[in-house]
């Protein structure tokens, strides 16, 4: 940090009105998506998506898995995926990092995301030690505090490898006894038993919490905790051969929406060539598909690569912000989730714990 000093009066300015997470519950969208399935264009492919994500959760034998990527928790949906695990509407998490620390984990501890009301510029910004992701605030000051409680709980663990799935599950567990906001995804997913996995999970705030772990380790000479991203793939897939039937819920795509697609192909590498492909696909996406990528792949595409099923699966180009909440809030009213079983996947790890 500068030495500096910070305009107080001028970052209270800034930082002074809390961006407000939507409540699913507080409305009924099914009227609106009704609507829309008679409409063209992103509105009908949205109600598709909508009934597929319905079909996932009347569908007894599958599990659901949601993948996030992409900064929507911090511009307001963070409370919808947290109602998502409250009410078993998804069985695992495959975010970023960015998703699962820097913004729930964050908030969690009792930190606040702002709405940007005006953008100065960016030198401006950082003077104050404010960072910006488009028109939403994060204090710097704030995230460092994450930063260095994530280097307190790698300090208070038994050294040795844990795939992110284990060090998040630890998170929770920390929120459960020190956090400052109930709906809290990854306190939510300790208490239920649905397990997290960010196959990039340094690549985010706990990145600097563990490098500043294992230094001070080093210097003492003493062994360290590190993050095992083979057993993070190695885990999911044992996910995906338990399973039977799955659903993928997607926001974004990149690295979690890659990890989740290619358990099937390791199912098969390990010898398993009985493990079906995902069966339902839903992505929410703004990425372009000319440059070969819409990052990660189209669903049609990944079914060439023998990762997802192309008979119940539909792409939703569209800010994923303006549309989650109608398809989220859809979903809950109609209720479907209130009949399902509880996979509680985390528990297969307990044996590891």
């Amino acid at each position: 940090m500068s030495d500096k000093p910070i305009n107080d009066t001028r970052k209270a300015e800034l930082l002074s009105t809390e961006v407000e997470h939507i409540d699913i519950t507080s409305f009924d969208a099914r009227p609106i998506i009704d609507s829309m399935k008679k409409m063209s264009f992103t509105s009908r492919d949205l109600a598709n998506a909508t009934g597929i994500y319905n079909q996932m959760l009347s569908d007894k034998d599958c599990t659901i898995f949601l993948v996030i990527a992409g900064s929507t928790s911090a511009g307001g949906c963070m409370d919808l995926y947290a109602e998502l695990i409250r009410n078993n509407m998804v069985d695992c998490v495959v975010a970023t990092g960015a998703t699962i620390v820097d913004m729930d984990f964050f908030e969690g501890l009792g930190h606040k995301h702002y709405q940007a009301l005006e953008v100065p510029d960016d030198d401006t910004l950082r003077s104050l030690y404010i960072d910006r992701i488009y028109d939403t605030y994060i204090d710097e000051e704030q995230l460092q505090d994450c930063d260095f409680t994530i280097n307190k709980i790698a300090n208070d663990l038994p050294p040795g490898p844990y795939s992110s799935r284990a060090f998040i599950r630890e998170m929770g567990k920390y929120l459960v006894d020190h956090g400052k906001k109930e709906n809290s995804l990854v306190k939510l997913a300790y208490e239920h038993d649905v397990p997290i996995f960010c196959p990039a999970f340094v690549d985010s705030s706990a990145g600097f919490g563990l490098v500043k772990h294992q230094v001070d380790q080093m210097e003492k000479g003493e062994p360290y905790l590190m993050i095992d991203a083979v057993a993070d793939f190695r885990e999911l897939t044992d996910i995906k051969m338990k399973s039977g039937d799955s659903g993928l819920l997607m926001v974004g795509g990149g690295v979690p929406k890659n990890f989740i697609q290619d358990t099937v192909v390791c199912a098969e590498i390990l010898g398993h060539e009985d493990v079906s492909v995902h069966k339902y696909a839903v992505q929410i996406t703004v990425a372009d598909v000319r440059d070969g990528a819409c990052s990660s792949s189209t669903l049609q595409e990944a079914a060439s690569w023998g990762k997802v099923s192309t008979a119940i699966e539909q792409m939703v180009f569209a800010e994923a912000g303006s549309v989650m909440p109608l398809l989220a809030s859809d979903a809950y009213h109609r209720g479907h989730w209130k009949t399902r079983d509880k996979r509680r996947w985390a528990k297969l790890f307990d044996k590891d714990a």
